[in-house]
């Protein structure tokens, strides 16, 4: 039986070139692969492979580009140097607003929650025993991010109240961090003080949620990041709107010597026409 298998093997039937087409019909030289793929490109000319750029010619044209930008830099022509960095203020701008937009996170939706109401003599107890601890919160220049609600909630284990710092804080901003950190928090707000510090009240039947870190806020370093670019953002605005007045005065300044030019050379023409018709009266 043994000698007998490899007469077997020997003896097994070949397959045909046209099988093996109708197998593998990619493998297939001109037939049917061949014209579906030339009747998808009928009308369309054909794609010319895309050259990959040498080392030296990204170099050189890195060179040209600095060139060219030194040239405008140093141009003689105040309006050319200006409405160059005006350009280049206006990229950075867009490039940092495609920047932010990775950092907008979805507010998820969630339940609708029921501020408890507190009568006059609450506030007033549970702001002055606000007041009187020690406890508090920092909202540094990361802005809300879950960190801040994790240590309200850790807070609000042991205390009823916790007070909140928002240093450093625009004018009105405290507003906007109070809002945002009730609606993240589920506390209650019990006052805003005039050295943005908020006061922030657990509630009576208060529980601690199990994730305390609510899912749709950015990471603390994330938040770092998103407060610099919005730090840049914010001074490329004020560097841009610096350069539109500077580029309007210098427009006017030159239609104003452009005017002053056209009425002097009107006033040195009428005084040559007087001393001409001067000269003929004197020569008659």
């Amino acid at each position: 039986m043994a000698s007998l298998a490899p007469c077997l093997l020997r003896r097994r039937p070949l397959r045909s070139a046209a099988a093996a087409a109708l197998v593998h019909p990619r493998f297939s030289v001109g037939g049917d692969a061949g014209t579906k793929q030339g009747a998808g490109r009928k009308g369309q000319p054909p794609a010319k492979a895309a050259k990959k750029m040498s080392r030296k010619a990204k170099v050189n044209q890195l060179k040209w580009y600095r060139l060219k930008a030194k040239k405008k830099m140093k141009s003689p022509n105040p309006e050319v140097r200006i409405r160059y960095k005006l350009e280049k203020a206006k990229r950075k701008e867009e490039w940092l607003i495609e920047k932010l937009r990775k950092y907008e996170v979805p507010r998820s939706p969630e339940p609708v929650h029921d501020p408890e109401i507190l009568t006059e003599e609450e506030k007033f107890y549970l702001k002055r025993t606000g007041e009187k601890k020690k406890n508090y919160v920092p909202v540094g220049r990361r802005g809300v991010f879950g960190g801040v609600v994790l240590n309200m909630h850790l807070h609000w284990k042991k205390h009823e109240t916790v007070k909140v710092i928002c240093k450093p804080c625009r004018p009105g901003q405290v507003y906007e961090y109070a809002e945002e950190l009730t609606r993240l928090s589920k506390g209650t707000v019990i006052d805003i003080k005039p050295n943005n510090t908020i006061i922030f009240y657990r509630g009576k039947n208060y529980v601690q949620p199990k994730v305390m870190s609510p899912p749709d806020t950015l990471s603390k370093q994330k938040a770092l990041e998103k407060y610099r670019y919005e730090q840049s953002l914010e001074h490329t605005s004020q560097f841009i709107e610096k350069l539109e007045k500077e580029l309007e005065d210098y427009q006017k300044h030159v239609a104003l010597f452009k005017n002053r030019g056209e009425t002097l050379e009107t006033i040195s023409s009428e005084e040559t026409n007087v001393d001409d018709l001067t000269s003929s009266s004197d020569t008659e």
